[in-house]
C-alpha cells in the first residue's frame, strides 16, 4: 500500500523581528491537528507531514520559503501571522499554482486580483477594525489618537478607523512614531484632547514603553489605551507590562463559546504550550482541519485543493467554516469568523473580559 506522506508547507514567525510568540502558538495548533489526523489514519492511509519554515516577519525570506516548499512537492502552504508577509506569500503561491490557506493574517488586500489559489480563515481587517471603531464610539470615544509605525498594515488600519469614526463626528489624530518618543506622545495626547490612544505599533517596542509612559503620566489617568491588532492576547504582553497592560481592549478571533471539539483542543493545547492558548493557536488547528477535509473529499492534488474552497463545510474549534468570495475580496474567505473585543481583567490579569462581539 502507498503510504507516502502528504507534505504541507507551514510558515510562521518563529524568531525576531517576527512576533515569535504568535508564531509558536500558530505552530502548536498546526502540529496538534496534524498529529490528530495521522492518529486517525491520515488521508486514505497516507500521513500528513508538516514542513515548517520560519519567516521571521521577512517577506523576502517567506517568498524564498514558498519557492523551496513548492519544489519539495508540498500540496499546499499554510500559516503566517504577519499580514505584509502573508501578502507576499499569497502572490508567490498564486504565481506557482500552490494553494495557500492563510491562518492568521487579516490585511484586506491579501492579493491584488481574484484567485482560486488563496483562502483565508481570519476576517478581513476592515471587518474587525470597523467593529473596533464602533466599540470606541459606543464607549464615548470620538477624539481618538493613534501611535503609528510605518507599514502597509498599520496604514490600512488607520484608514479603516478614520473612515469608521468620521460618520459619528469622530476624529483620528495620527502620531508618526518616527518623530515621537513615548513622553512626547503623552504631550501630544494632552494637546489633542484625545480620550483614547490606539497602539498601531510593534510589540514589545515601542508599544511597551508607550503604555508605561501613559500609565505613569498623571495628566492621562482617564485615557483609554487600545490595541486593535491584538498585542495583549499573548503572555509576553502581560509579562512585560503587568498591571499596566490590563484594560487595553483588543480584537481576538474567538466565539463566546468554543465548539465541543474546541474545548477538547483547548485542553490539549494548554498542555502542549504550558500556558493558555491564544486565538492564534485555534486558527492553526482549524487550518489543518479544513485542509484535511479538502484532501479527503476533493482530492490530493494542488488543483483539486484550489477548486475545493466553495464546496467545504467544516466543523472547526470556533464554529462551522464555509468559504465565499464576495467582491471586493479576491480570496476565498471564511464567511462568518468570530470576532470579539476583549481586555485583560485588572482584577486578574491572566483572565480576559469580553467587552463587545460581532
Amino acid at each position: 500500500m502507498n503510504t507516502q506522506p502528504i507534505r504541507i508547507g507551514a510558515l510562521a514567525p518563529l524568531t525576531r523581528p517576527g512576533w515569535a510568540e504568535a508564531g509558536r502558538h500558530l505552530l502548536a495548533g498546526l502540529e496538534l491537528a496534524v498529529r490528530e489526523v495521522n492518529a486517525a489514519g491520515g488521508i486514505a492511509g497516507n500521513p500528513l507531514e508538516l514542513l515548517v519554515r520560519d519567516t521571521a516577519a521577512n517577506p523576502q525570506k517567506a517568498e524564498a520559503a514558498v519557492d523551496e516548499l513548492a519544489g519539495s512537492g508540498v500540496v499546499a502552504v499554510v500559516g503566517e501571522y504577519h499580514s505584509v508577509v502573508a501578502r507576499t506569500v499569497a502572490a508567490r503561491a498564486d504565481a506557482l499554482g500552490v494553494p495557500f490557506l492563510c491562518s492568521s493574517a487579516v490585511l484586506d488586500d491579501l492579493i491584488d486580483h481574484p484567485t482560486n489559489w488563496v483562502a483565508r480563515l481570519p476576517p478581513p481587517q476592515s471587518q474587525g477594525w470597523h467593529l473596533y471603531a464602533d466599540f470606541l464610539v459606543s464607549e464615548g470615544h470620538t477624539r481618538v489618537a493613534a501611535a503609528v509605525d510605518p507599514s502597509a498594515y498599520w496604514a490600512a488600519g488607520t484608514k479603516i478607523l478614520h473612515n469608521a469614526l468620521t460618520p459619528h463626528g469622530g476624529t483620528l489624530a495620527t502620531l508618526d512614531m518616527r518623530g515621537h518618543t513615548p513622553n512626547s506622545v503623552c504631550d501630544e495626547l494632552l494637546a489633542q484632547g484625545a480620550t483614547a490612544l490606539l497602539l498601531l505599533v510593534g510589540h514589545p517596542d515601542p508599544a511597551g514603553p508607550i503604555v508605561k509612559a501613559v500609565r505613569t503620566d498623571p495628566r492621562l489617568t482617564e485615557l483609554l489605551i487600545g490595541a486593535p491588532a491584538g498585542q495583549p492576547e499573548l503572555t509576553e504582553w502581560a509579562g512585560l507590562l503587568g498591571d499596566d497592560g490590563t484594560a487595553v481592549p483588543f480584537l481576538r478571533y474567538l466565539p463566546a463559546h468554543l465548539t465541543p471539539s474546541g474545548e477538547r483542543i483547548e485542553r490539549t493545547l494548554r498542555n502542549d504550550l504550558k500556558e493558555a492558548p491564544s486565538f492564534v493557536a485555534f486558527e492553526g488547528h482549524d487550518t489543518i482541519t479544513v485542509l484535511a477535509t479538502a484532501l479527503r473529499t476533493q482530492g490530493t492534488t494542488r488543483s483539486s485543493l484550489a477548486a475545493s474552497w466553495p464546496h467545504l463545510t467544516v466543523e472547526g474549534t470556533r464554529g462551522t467554516i464555509r468559504f465565499t468570495r464576495t467582491p471586493p475580496s479576491n480570496v476565498w474567505q471564511w464567511t462568518c469568523p468570530p470576532i470579539q473585543i476583549a481586555d485583560r481583567d485588572p482584577a486578574s490579569p491572566d483572565n480576559f473580559r469580553t467587552l463587545h462581539t460581532s
